[in-house]
């Protein structure tokens, strides 16, 4: 892709979000090589207030989202200068005419990417410009992908029944964005091209709504070259997934296979390995082979725990903890913790930094820790190895991810 000045780059992009009349969004996120910002992301798009219109930027750090609008004018070249100073990595700016897609490269200059609206397109009805709390979703309502997968109705309104999938799907990219990025920026992953795209595996994919929310969103939102595998052991599945795919224009870069995940093969070793709500030892199944691949990035949403829940329930508890076990229901979230606390101290000490973080809120799953793991390749300190080692020890437990990958 050719490339151009950064600053000419940048001023087509102030142009762009200056434009109160045609802008309907813009994202900064990611950072450039060597650089730090503030913020993992910001939003920008124009809103009607009673005292006018406004630009209103809503900008992230890892905890919670911070919105602030300005008025059209001076006010507002003012935010969008300060955005334009940051060291951003990308720009994504649609309006009502084209999408335009920025990447800063290595050497400093930019990648410039840009398509036309296509004849028919529904950007119109996307510029919302009433002001509401509501966080933004990265998928808006009238994403076809969401009609596909049955979160949203025929006229594009998402179903009363789907509201905690929609959250669940929006929630998932807030947390994929950013991981990827970061593995992008740092060169822990190919910046994606038509001859090298962004591989991504999910494990264990079942119905796959957050699969297709995935393709949406990196191969449509952000234009990413992606090539994309679901892996799921129902034949069942793998027909619906693969029709649904063909059916939304994606049979070449969204393919699904039939397999277990111990036994499933993919073209080429993944950057991006997802595993969502695979039941018990699936999750640690998924985890082993992402680590065997060196797989850059891991997103596990553990289920169920029962592998560990067992062994407790056989295991001589150490004092004075066997008031926490004793309580079917108390050994049971127990578990939960113990089993992902292990998964954690496992993938650190094969090269991984880790995070769990919470995946949607506790209103819509209780199934809602997600393993967030970066491959540096760094040696993990002796103290990681000897906490794991008591903690086994005390608990007289063996975790089941452990076993696999020492196979």
């Amino acid at each position: 892709m050719p490339t151009e000045p950064l600053g000419a780059a940048l001023d087509r992009v102030r142009a762009m979000l200056l434009d109160p009349e045609r802008l309907v969004r813009a994202v900064a996120a990611g950072r450039r090589r060597g650089h730090t910002v503030p913020w993992r992301r910001a939003e920008l798009r124009y809103v009607d207030l009673k005292a006018g219109r406004a630009l209103q930027v809503t900008t992230y750090d890892e905890a919670q989202a911070h919105t602030h609008n300005s008025a059209v004018g001076s006010d507002a070249a003012g935010a969008v200068e300060e955005l334009l100073e940051l060291p951003f990595g990308n720009w994504h700016v649609d309006t009502l005419d084209e999408v335009v897609q920025v990447r800063v490269t290595k050497k400093g200059e930019a990648q410039v990417h840009t398509k036309p609206r296509e004849a028919g397109s529904d950007a119109e009805v996307a510029v919302r410009r009433e002001h509401d709390r509501a966080k933004p979703r990265l998928l808006p309502v009238d994403d076809p992908v969401l009609r596909a997968v049955g979160i949203a109705d025929h006229r594009g309104q998402i179903k009363p029944s789907r509201q905690s999938k929609y959250r669940q799907v929006d929630e998932f990219l807030r947390i994929l964005e950013p991981a990827v990025d970061d593995a992008v920026e740092t060169g822990r992953v190919h910046r994606p091209t038509p001859t090298r795209p962004l591989r991504v595996v999910d494990l264990g994919c079942g119905n796959a709504y957050l699969t297709f929310a995935a393709v949406s969103y990196l191969a449509t939102v952000r234009g990413f070259p992606l090539q994309m595998v679901g892996v799921d052991v129902r034949p069942q599945a793998r027909q619906r997934n693969t029709e649904l795919a063909a059916s939304l224009g994606w049979d070449r870069q969204l393919t699904f296979v039939q397999s277990s995940i111990e036994a499933a093969t993919v073209p080429d070793p993944p950057d991006v390995v997802l595993s969502l709500h695979a039941c018990d030892t699936a999750t640690d199944e998924a985890l082993a082979r992402a680590v065997r691949w060196e797989a850059p990035v891991i997103l596990a949403a553990p289920c169920c725990h029962h592998d560990i829940q067992t062994q407790l329930s056989q295991a001589e508890v150490p004092d004075p903890y066997a008031m926490i076990t004793r309580h079917g229901i108390l050994r049971e979230r127990f578990a939960d913790v113990l089993t992902d606390a292990l998964r954690a101290s496992i993938l650190r000490q094969h090269g991984y930094r880790v995070e769990a973080i919470q995946f949607v809120g506790s209103e819509h799953t209780p199934r809602n820790v997600l393993l967030r793991a970066i491959r540096t390749g760094a040696v993990s300190g002796a103290n990681v190895a000897e906490e794991y080692a008591t903690m086994v020890e005390q608990w007289g437990v063996r975790p089941a991810l452990a076993s696999m990958l020492e196979t």
